[in-house]
C-alpha cells in the first residue's frame, strides 16, 4: 500500500513516516515547510536506511496536488497538514479557518478524482471543548470548542462525515490526539517548531538547554491537584504506531470511525516540569502567568476504543517521554539546522 503523508516532515508526520516504513508501507511525503524543515527528511532517511519520495507543495494548491496524485497513485492519505496552535488560532482565526479547511477540501476533491478511498485524519481532543467529565470517550458531545483551532478540526470532522454519506465506499479514520510529546529514542528526530513554542514540552526543552530563560505556567488556580492544567501526554512514537494501526484498520473498513489516541492518564503542567527536571538533572525555571484564553482545566482520554478496534495502546509513561525529549534536545539544542 502506498500512503501520502500531508505535512509529513512535521513532528508527528516524521515519526509516523519512520514507523510506517518499518512496518513495510511505501510512503510519499508532501510538505511546504511552513512549520518544519528539510533536515527532518534527511533524518527520516537515515533512520530507515532508504530514500523517501518527497514533494514540496502546499496541499491547498490543487494543480500541484493533482500532479502528485497523478505521479504516485496513492491508496491512502494520512492528513497531518494544518496550523495547530491554540493560542495563535485565537489571534488569527481567519488564517486558521482558511488554511485548515481549504487544504482538506482540496485534498478530498483530489482523492475523489483519483479514486483514493482511504483517509486517516489528524484531529484533536480540542473538539471536546471543556468536557463535563473525564476520561473522555468518543461518544461525548463535540463542537463546543474553546478556540478556533479546535473548531477547524470539528468542522473538518463534520465535512468528512458528509463526504462518507455521499460515498459509503470510503474508509475514513478520525484520530483525536491528546498531547503528543517525546521523540524517537535515537534523538535524530525532534519537535522543532518555528519561533517560540506554543506547546508545553518543546517550551520546557528550550528552557532546559538555555534557549529561553524560563517557562510560563499559564494559571495555577484550576481545580486540579496542584492548580495547573492537566492533560493526557502521549509519546509521539506511540502516536505514530496508532497511525500504523489505523491504516491497517482502514484497509478492511468502510465508513467513518472516530478514535481517541491517548494514554488514559492525566498529568499536570508541574508534573511534566518535575519529570523533565528528573530527566535532565537540573531545575527548569518557571513563573506563574495568567490563564490563556481557550485553555481548560482537565483533559484526558479513555483509550478503550483504540484498544478494541485497533489493538493499540500506549506503551510509554511520562518518564519515558521526558527522557526521550531530553535526549533529543540535548543532541539538537538549536533544533534542526536550517538549509
Amino acid at each position: 500500500m502506498k500512503i501520502i503523508l500531508t505535512g509529513g516532515a512535521g513532528y508527528i508526520g516524521s515519526h509516523t513516516s519512520v514507523q510506517l516504513i518499518r512496518n513495510g508501507y511505501d510512503i510519499v511525503i508532501a510538505d511546504n515547510f511552513s512549520n518544519s524543515k528539510p533536515e527532518a527528511l534527511r533524518r527520516i532517511e537515515k533512520l530507515v536506511g532508504m530514500s523517501v519520495p518527497f514533494y514540496k507543495i502546499d496541499i491547498a494548491d490543487k494543480e500541484a496536488l493533482s500532479e502528485l496524485f497523478e505521479a504516485e497513485k496513492p491508496d491512502c492519505v494520512i492528513h497531518f497538514a494544518g496550523l495547530k496552535s491554540v493560542g495563535e488560532s485565537v489571534r488569527m482565526p481567519v488564517e486558521y479557518y482558511r488554511n485548515n479547511i481549504d487544504t482538506t477540501l482540496t485534498l478530498l476533491e483530489t482523492m475523489k478524482e483519483y479514486g483514493c478511498k482511504k483517509l486517516i485524519f489528524s484531529s484533536s481532543a480540542t473538539v471536546y471543548g471543556d468536557p463535563a467529565s473525564v476520561p473522555i470517550t468518543e461518544d461525548m458531545p463535540v463542537g463546543k470548542c474553546s478556540n478556533p483551532y479546535g473548531r477547524t478540526k470539528y468542522f473538518i470532522e463534520e465535512i468528512l462525515r458528509d463526504v462518507s454519506k455521499a460515498d459509503p465506499t470510503l474508509s475514513i479514520v478520525i484520530l483525536r490526539y491528546f498531547n503528543p510529546t517525546g521523540a524517537d529514542e535515537s534523538g535524530l528526530l525532534c519537535e522543532d517548531p518555528n519561533g517560540i513554542p506554543n506547546n508545553l514540552m518543546p517550551y520546557i526543552m528550550k528552557v532546559a538547554v538555555g534557549r529561553l530563560p524560563r517557562l510560563s505556567v499559564f494559571g495555577n488556580d484550576y481545580p486540579t491537584h496542584d492548580g495547573t492544567g492537566v492533560r493526557d501526554y502521549i509519546h509521539v512514537v506511540d502516536l505514530a504506531d496508532g497511525h500504523v494501526a489505523a491504516v491497517a484498520y482502514a484497509d478492511s473498513h468502510e465508513g467513518v470511525e472516530t478514535i481517541n489516541l491517548g494514554t488514559g492518564n492525566g498529568y499536570s503542567v508541574l508534573d511534566v516540569v518535575h519529570g523533565f527536571e528528573k530527566a535532565c538533572g537540573h531545575e527548569v525555571p518557571y513563573v506563574i502567568a495568567p490563564r490563556r484564553e481557550g485553555d481548560i482545566a482537565e483533559c484526558y482520554a479513555s483509550p478503550d476504543k483504540a484498544k478494541a478496534l485497533l489493538n493499540w495502546e500506549a506503551k510509554h509513561n511520562i518518564d519515558d517521554m521526558c527522557r526521550d525529549s531530553w535526549n533529543a534536545i540535548s543532541k539538537n539544542p538549536d533544533g534542526y539546522p536550517a538549509d
